[in-house]
This record gives C-alpha cells, structure tokens and sequence, in this order.
C-alpha cells in the first residue's frame, strides 16, 4: 500500500531534494539576443546567456525563444530537450524536433498563443564539446551530478521567466521528453514557479528499474547519489500536486516497464487524493519509447486547460 506524504514531510523532502540537486547554484544572464524572423506567423528569437555557474564562471548558452505575435505578457513553456544520444540537437529540438517526436513543438505551442524557450543543457548542442561521460564523471567525484548541473541551470531559467516582463510569471509551465521529463518532473518538485508539467516517456520508479536491471538503460548524467534513498519517483512527482501534471507513456517503453510503471503511478495518485481533476495519465498501450500524436494532443489541450 502506498500513501501520501504528509505536509511537513514534504517540505523536508523538497529541501532534501533542492539541496541534491544543486538548486540555487546557478544563475542566468542574458548576454545576446538575436532576431531570428517571424517563420510561421511567429516571433522567433536567438538566445545567448551565461550561467553564472561559480565565481569566474560565465559558460555560453544558446537557446531558442518563440512566441506569438499578441502583446505579451505570454504564457510559457519552459522545453527541457531531449538525450536520444544525439548531443548535437540540444535546444534546436524546439523548431526543428527530433525522431522521437511527433513534430516540432514551438510551432504548436505558438500557434495556440504560448511563448516557449529551450536551451542547451551542459553536453548538448552547441555545448557538445564537453563529454557527457566526462562531466558526469567529474561530478559524482564531487559528490555531485550531471543532472543535478542540469536542474540547477533549469532552475535559473525559470527563474529568468519568472523576471522577464514579457512573460506571465503566474503561468510557466514545463514540457519535457525522456531526459527531458525526468529533469521536468525532478524540477517542478522543488520550483513552485511551475504552475504545469507535462512529462513524457520517462516516468518509472527507480528502486524497481534497478531490482529488474532496466536502470542501465540510462546514462550516467541521470545518477543521482542517494535519490532513491530519500524517496521514491513516484513520490518526488507528488510533490507537484495540486498543480497540474500530465504524464504520458508507452506501455512497450523499455524505460517505463510496467512494473517501475506501476509503482510510481499509485504513488504518484496517491498525492493527488483530494485534487484528481489535476492529475492526467495516458498510457498508449502499443507504444515504445516515443511521443505519438494523441500524446502531442493530449499536451496541448493540458496547456490550454493549465495555463490560458
């Protein structure tokens, strides 16, 4: 039997969690940024920031911003790319998609009124001259994680949203696909910022991956030390609730099997007692390891209902 966690717990959870994950040790600054036209009926904007990472630290990032052509202040979404051991795409994901996808998303989301940024994570894009095998190595011997460098840049996106005028800071919301929705649903545990999550083709639990070997199908930037002593998945995922979440799988998923599937959903329920309306699961029961088109409905119609 599984049960929710109490309010306190929670807390101590999420300050647990925000400490592992090095939220707070990054900052954000927007260096450059570049008209890029107006493809589609929307603006499209090339986004260069540093990250502020540690004194004497001012790495380049690049990024995508699109939105429509309304007057802000806009809605958001906030786009965590996806792995697909493709460290070439990184942010371009956003316009110009990847085969795990359905199609591109920025359009889609311009078009029904949202503004949506994407940026290269550490290893990826314009950053992939940095090993990921090297840097998550570097941080586990620091006691630290790759993913745990990810979510503290995340962080600081939202919390450049969250800034910026042009953008609703009552209605940021988060997209992500395999890698990208475990950093989405790991990051809107600890950012109240997140009004909205939607994860796509990740979600498992991470005791029963490792029980049934299935772990080893994820990269070494995603290991975490001590996680899953702290909590479950499914649990970390509770953390959202109330907020609205939307979770969608494929039943064939290797990295969502139905076991590891099965736990972090009745935990994950469990959190959202009292608040269901807010909680959406899809499970596509022919379905692998990709965003079909009725997930790509399903994720629109959440944002419309979520954040418009």
């Amino acid at each position: 039997m599984h049960f929710s966690l109490a309010m306190s717990a929670q807390d101590d959870l999420r300050r647990a969690l925000a400490l592992r994950f090095g939220i707070g040790k990054c900052s954000l600054r927007l260096v450059e940024e570049r008209d890029a036209g107006t493809p589609g009926g929307a603006g499209l904007r090339v986004m260069t920031y540093d990250t502020g990472a540690g004194p004497g630290i001012a790495e380049p990032v690049m990024g995508w911003l699109t939105h429509p052509l309304t007057p802000p202040p806009w809605p958001v979404v906030l786009v965590i790319h996806a792995h697909g051991n493709r460290h070439d795409i990184g942010a371009r994901e956003l316009m110009e998609g990847r085969p795990a996808i359905s199609r591109p998303l920025g359009p889609d989301l311009t078009s029904r009124g949202f503004a949506a940024l994407c940026l290269d994570l550490p290893c990826f894009g314009a950053r992939n001259g940095e090993s990921e095998s090297a840097a998550a190595k570097a941080a586990l011997w620091q006691g630290e994680s790759l993913a745990g460098r990810m979510l503290a840049e995340l962080s600081a996106q939202v919390a450049w949203l969250s800034q910026d005028p042009r953008f609703d800071p009552g209605r940021i919301g988060v997209y992500g696909l395999s890698m990208g929705a475990t950093l989405g649903c790991w990051l809107a545990a600890v950012e109240p910022r997140v009004a909205a999550l939607a994860q796509l083709c990740c979600f498992a639990d991470i005791g029963q991956l490792i029980e049934s070997g299935a772990h080893d199908l994820h990269g070494l930037y995603l290991t975490v030390p001590g996680l899953p002593a702290l909590a479950r998945n499914g649990q970390i995922a509770g953390l959202v609730a109330p907020r609205p979440q939307l979770v969608c799988v494929g039943a064939l998923d290797p990295l969502t099997p139905p076991d590891a599937l099965d736990v972090a959903i009745t935990d994950l329920r469990a959190a959202y007692a009292g608040s269901e309306h807010a909680l959406d699961v899809l499970v596509e029961p022919e379905t692998g390891h990709v965003e079909t088109p009725a997930m790509r409905d399903r994720v629109m119609g959440f944002f419309d209902r979520t954040l418009n």
